[in-house]
Order: structure tokens, then C-alpha cells, then sequence
């Protein structure tokens, strides 16, 4: 893989952005990008700490001359989201992340770019090889398994991180600083089945929902996206009703914080019912089209005959199945009363996978109320419940409460208007972020989020906004050089 984006400015942060999308960096097998992180404080003289979870901390002495700067963590995590359109090929734990640039954007070729927070980790990067950059004492904190729990986050322990201030670089809107976010819990649900026979006099059938955006189920859950377990299941539904279809097998979604874009199933339909069936079905794909066509445009709902599957779902289990994927709420369940704009609570159906007994809902749930993220969750569980599934809570972390006197967050506003002309908004987000799990274990540290735009994440739709990535390169060394007046 040449070298892509090293004419792209800032010129460094775009090289070692490359860099790293080089490495595999799959949540929970984050070793090599862990090892590269070690070999570059090696290569550059830098004292590191790595903890017993992985996180690691790169510490680079103050320039000479800013000794008196405050000491100011910067923190990313390390890992990010795999997620590839159908047909790509592409095995995350040994395949580059392919990057291009799409006019005012940088993609991957049919996979997710990872810039969701590797280009935190390039910034930081590009800082603690620097001679040239003004700052005090810098703590670089990398981030274990933020995408799948916030394991590296809960995972911290007294004494790993010094500093007072923190500069989280892993939020998605430049112009936007993040003081507080929703804390989040996951919900999952299980079905015990039985393989039947196929009956006789069937025809099979591959339906499968494809091209929705997705994203990330903090960020785009208000966006009127379609979740393509949903769009699956309502023709499902549909179709045992009115055609006794019968269901083999069920696939959708990936991970529990992105709205599932794809989803597939194969099932079967008494041949005496084969032709209305598939006339019906596609007069209800073109209704489910054009409910969605504004927000999903390129979304493809496909009926193809198939070899016939060995074996069904037993009926009791997938009627059961069938209805509470129709029941179980997903979206916004309630905005904010107190911040324009802002969910406050809400719910993902993320996945549906199956094993030779089991059927597997996975669901999360967030909230910056934490009785709200409760009450979601309940509700997502009583529906399950009802329908004989067994449900499990947990992954469960804590939001972070807005502080509107953080004084990083006065310097960083008042910086960023000098810098731009302009002034930033202030806002609290809809995603978790460690910060919260960040100030439960280090009690008054004062802590600030931010970085470049960064759309669809968590799908193959990731872009990362090429000019925005200069302006947050600019206002973190401005920063860094105006924490000597802060009491923190």
C-alpha cells in the first residue's frame, strides 16, 4: 500500500494516520497496535507504562522553557470497529485498512477507516515525536477495547494517569466541545430452539436487506435510519402470517453499538404459495422503499430462490422470535428537556446470530438519565421476556455530567474563537465516552472532548473531513499552550 495521504495537511498527523491503518486493530486483539505504540516511545526516548488491561501511557517532559504549563493528558483509544460490506474481502486481524481519498473526505475501500479514534492516535503521535511543538508535561493515554465495553477505561487504577486536565480526541464534529455524555447498558436475549424437518412441498428463499448507512448507535440513532433487523423481520412477519413461511435460518447486524445494516434470512414457503408470496413481498419491499427512501436511499431488499435448507426452526420458537423482533422498540425513546437537540434516552436492536441451539439478541441501551438507560433497558427485557427468551444485563458504564464551570472547556472555547473567527458549541453527546468512566476513577479531574468531523462511523461509510483534521491539529497545540493559568 503506497502512500495515500502523506500530501494531505497536516502533513505528519496524515503520515502516521496511514501508519496506523496498517495495523490490525480489532477490539480485544489490539497487540500490534499496542507493540508499534511501545516501539515508537523506544525509538524516541520516551518513558511508557503499559497496565495490566493494556492501556498504555506515553510521557514526554515539558518543552524547555514551558516547565511551568500544567501536566495535561491526551487520550485515545486504540482499537476500532470492523465492519465491511457484503462481498468485500477483508480479515481485520491481518488485512490493512485500505484508505482513499473521496473529494473532501478520506474513506476505506468497503470497510470502516478505524478514524474513528485512530486519527486521535496519529495527533498524539505526531505530538510526542515533535522538537517543535510548545508544551508542559504531556501524558498520552491509549485506550484498550473502548468499541466493545470500554474494558481498557474500567480498567484503570489510581496512580496510572498524573495529570488534572484531559483532552479526550474522540468526538465526531469539529466545532463541537463535548462536556458530558450518556452513560450506556447492553441487554441480551436468547432463544432455545429445535431444528424440525423441512416440509415437503416448500420452496426456499434467500431475503436479504442490504444497503442501509448504519452508524453509530449514539451519534445516528435520531438520524430516521433504517435498522435493517427491523426491515427483515417485518417481512418475516408478514410473510408467516399471510404464507406460512417457515424460518431457517436469521443473520443481522454485528456490533452492539451500530445500527445494523444488513440482515439476511432463509426460509420457506409452501410451494402453493410461492408466486403470491414473492408478488406480495416485493409490493411490500417497494412500501418499506419509499418510507425510507429520504434517509436511505441505496437500500436493497432482495427474495431469491435457494437450495433448500436441511432443517427449520421449530414453529413455537419462531413465532415467538418473530413477534418480539416486531415489539422490541428502536430509536429515540426520549429528548432532552434541558439541551436543545439532545437524546436523551434510547434504544438499538444491534444484532440477531444464531449456533446449533440458540438464537441471540443483542440490544443496548443509553441514557444521560441513569433511571431512563433503567427503564429502556426494562422495557427492551419485558418484551423478550414475554416471549420466553432469556435475558442478560450487562455492560453497563456510567455517563458523565456535564460541568459548565470546567475551566479546559473556557480555554478551549476561548481558543478556538481566536483561532477560527468563530465560536464553538458547547454540548454534552448521545455516545458513551470514557470520559465517564475516566472522572468515576480519577474524582475532579477536568476533562474536555473533541476532534474533526467524522461521519458514519461504524460502517463502511466512514469518512473522515479532510480540512477538519488541520483545524483540530491547530487548536490542540494552541491548547497546550494555555493550561498555565488553569487552578487544576
Amino acid at each position: 500500500m503506497g502512500n495515500i495521504l502523506s500530501h494531505l495537511q497536516p502533513q505528519r498527523v496524515w503520515e502516521l494516520f496511514e501508519e496506523i491503518c496498517k495495523i490490525p486493530r480489532p477490539s480485544g486483539k489490539e497487540e500490534k497496535i499496542l507493540q508499534y505504540l511501545i516501539d515508537f516511545a523506544k525509538k524516541h526516548n520516551l518513558e511508557y507504562t503499559q497496565d495490566k488491561v493494556g492501556n498504555l501511557i506515553i510521557r514526554k517532559d515539558a518543552k524547555p522553557g514551558y516547565e511551568n504549563l500544567k501536566s495535561v493528558a491526551l487520550q485515545s483509544h486504540v482499537d476500532m470497529v470492523c465492519e465491511k460490506n457484503s462481498g468485500v474481502e477483508h480479515d481485520f486481524e491481518t488485512d490493512p485498512i485500505r484508505p482513499r481519498i473521496d473529494g473532501e473526505w478520506v474513506r476505506a475501500e468497503g470497510t470502516t477507516l478505524g478514524a474513528d479514534d485512530g486519527i486521535g492516535v496519529a495527533v498524539q503521535l505526531a505530538i510526542l515525536e515533535s522538537d517543535d511543538i510548545d508544551h508542559g508535561p504531556i501524558e498520552c493515554l491509549f485506550t484498550v477495547e473502548e468499541e466493545t465495553g470500554l474494558a481498557g477505561a474500567f480498567g484503570l487504577e489510581p496512580g496510572f494517569v498524573n495529570s488534572r486536565i484531559l483532552l479526550n480526541l474522540d468526538s465526531e464534529d469539529e466545532g463541537e466541545l463535548f462536556i458530558g455524555c450518556a452513560g450506556g447498558v447492553d441487554t441480551s436475549c436468547s432463544f432455545t430452539y429445535e431444528r424440525v424437518n423441512t416440509e415437503i412441498d416448500h420452496q426456499a428463499y434467500r431475503i436479504s436487506v442490504t444497503g442501509l448507512k448504519g452508524g453509530h448507535s449514539g451519534d445516528d440513532i435520531n438520524k430516521g435510519r433504517g435498522n435493517a433487523i427491523k426491515v427483515l423481520n417485518r417481512i418475516l412477519w408478514r410473510a408467516a402470517k399471510d404464507f406460512e413461511l417457515r424460518l431457517a435460518e436469521i443473520d443481522g447486524g454485528n456490533l452492539r453499538n451500530a445500527i445494523a445494516r444488513e440482515a439476511f434470512a432463509t426460509a420457506t414457503i409452501p410451494s402453493r404459495n410461492a408466486d403470491i408470496f414473492v408478488s406480495q413481498m416485493e409490493k411490500l419491499a417497494a412500501d418499506i422503499k419509499l418510507e425510507l427512501k429520504t434517509n436511505e436511499p441505496a437500500l436493497k431488499i432482495n427474495i431469491a430462490t435457494v437450495v433448500m435448507p436441511q432443517c427449520l426452526i421449530d414453529l413455537k420458537t419462531q413465532t415467538k422470535l418473530i413477534n418480539a423482533l416486531y415489539a422490541c422498540p428502536h430509536g429515540v425513546i426520549a429528548m432532552s428537556p434541558d439541551i436543545p437537540g439532545l437524546v436523551e434516552t434510547s434504544t438499538n436492536l444491534a444484532s440477531i446470530t444464531m449456533t446449533p441451539t440458540e438464537i441471540l439478541v443483542g440490544t443496548s441501551q443509553r441514557s444521560s438519565v441513569e433511571s431512563g438507560m433503567k427503564d429502556a433497558a426494562n422495557m427492551v427485557a419485558s418484551v423478550f421476556s414475554l416471549a420466553g427468551a432469556q435475558v442478560k444485563s450487562g455492560g453497563g458504564y456510567p455517563g458523565w455530567k456535564p460541568n459548565m464551570d470546567s475551566e479546559i472547556m473556557a480555554v478551549m472555547k476561548t481558543t478556538y474563537e481566536q483561532l477560527f473567527g468563530k465560536q464553538p458549541k458547547v454540548l454534552a453527546i448521545h455516545a458513551g465516552l470514557e470520559c465517564g468512566l475516566i472522572g468515576e476513577k480519577y474524582p475532579g479531574m477536568d476533562m474536555i472532548s473533541y476532534g474533526p468531523t467524522i461521519k458514519n462511523a461504524h460502517s463502511p461509510d466512514e469518512g473522515l473531513l479532510i480540512d477538519t483534521v488541520d483545524m483540530f491539529w491547530k487548536h490542540t497545540l494552541e491548547t497546550l499552550k494555555r493550561v498555565e493559568s488553569l487552578n487544576c
